[in-house]
């Protein structure tokens, strides 16, 4: 398991901030290590920064636009997003079953209403979507030192009837790296992983010369022969190495006695086009709703500097599962 985070305190004369898609005349809009900013163009976003660490959040859409170490940025930015003339680039969060759910505009890039909560930490609420019946609030919390952010998003069933939703984040991050996935036992997979086939058909048996195992691991290469792959691991995180020098680590619970109600049980997938960006995608577990009820899932997100290895086959396992744990906590 991931070690939690420590509480972060901050005085109690500081109220939640009210954004939306504007500022209230005479609102508080900072608090330690938080504030209000106009960052790539956008009004608006809220700044959650440490010694190390800035991350930049946007009320389209309630996602990360950067996530920067010492001033380099570890997720993708579109031309556009960088501009402020919209996209759907860097730290998107969205819920699934993907081929069930109908479209969610709202959800997905609608305008968030957003708050600064506390120290290093903030909140922003969709609008209630009508096409989906949900409703959906993101918490990010910075840590006060080192790259540790932590977000939680909670879905809250707005409809009158009951619906099935899980949580399912997706990351863009700099193309052209290497996924480190570990797996674990008693996979529905017989290769531990599927490839979507021209997004209609689940390869249980895939082969691609970008795709290898070794040590418990999949590691993935480079751009896929096709760009969609599924894993049903319940190890709870995985690793990209990227060609600026960075590795980004994701950790999220999992749930083996939980079914898991995408079309392969996935509780990760990798799409990974030829191309700028490899999306990350955490999925969560079936969540049942009834009218009023709500569920969360929280997600976690560390970088460090390692040297990119240049490929599969030169990526230290060992070292870089004993880093993992140090950087996170694992045991």
């Amino acid at each position: 398991m991931f070690a939690p985070m420590k509480p972060l305190m901050f005085s109690k004369s500081l109220f939640a901030l009210g954004l939306g898609l504007g500022l209230a005349k005479g609102t508080v809009t900072a608090a330690k290590g938080a504030k209000v900013v106009k960052a790539f163009g956008y009004e608006n976003c809220i700044e959650l920064i440490n010694k190390t660490t800035r991350v930049v959040l946007v009320p389209a859409g309630g996602r990360v636009l950067s996530y920067e170490v010492n001033g380099v940025n570890a997720l993708y930015l579109s031309e556009s997003d960088s501009q402020g003339k919209g996209g759907s680039s860097a730290g998107r969060f969205d819920i699934g079953p993907e081929r069930v759910l109908p479209r969610h505009d709202l959800l997905w890039s609608g305008p968030y209403s957003g708050k600064i909560t506390g120290a290093r930490s903030a909140k922003f609420t969709s609008g209630r979507d009508k096409a989906s019946g949900f409703q959906i609030v993101r918490e990010f919390k910075l840590a006060a030192k080192g790259t540790h952010l932590r977000i939680k998003q909670t879905v809250i069933n707005v409809s009158d009837k009951t619906s099935q939703v899980c949580y399912w984040c997706r990351t863009f991050v700099h193309g052209q790296g290497i996924c480190v996935v570990p797996v674990t036992e008693y996979s529905r997979m017989p290769r531990k992983h599927v490839i979507y086939e021209n997004g209609t058909t689940v390869n249980f048996l895939p082969e691609d010369e970008k795709i290898s195992q070794r040590d418990g691991y999949v590691l993935v290469e480079g751009p896929p022969r096709m760009p969609k792959l599924g894993f049903d691991s319940k190890a709870g995180w995985m690793a990209y190495l990227m060609r600026n020098d960075l590795l980004f680590v994701k950790g999220w619970p999992t749930y083996p006695k939980r079914p898991y109600n995408e079309m392969a049980g996935l509780t990760l997938s990798i799409w990974y086009p030829d191309g700028p960006m490899c999306e990350l995608e955490p999925i969560g577990p079936q969540e049942i709703l009834k009218p009023g009820a709500k569920a969360s899932f929280t997600e976690d997100w560390w970088v460090a500097d390692e040297k990119f290895p240049g490929d599969a086959k030169s990526v230290d396992l060992g070292q870089l599962e004993a880093k993992v744990k140090k950087l996170t906590g694992r045991k």
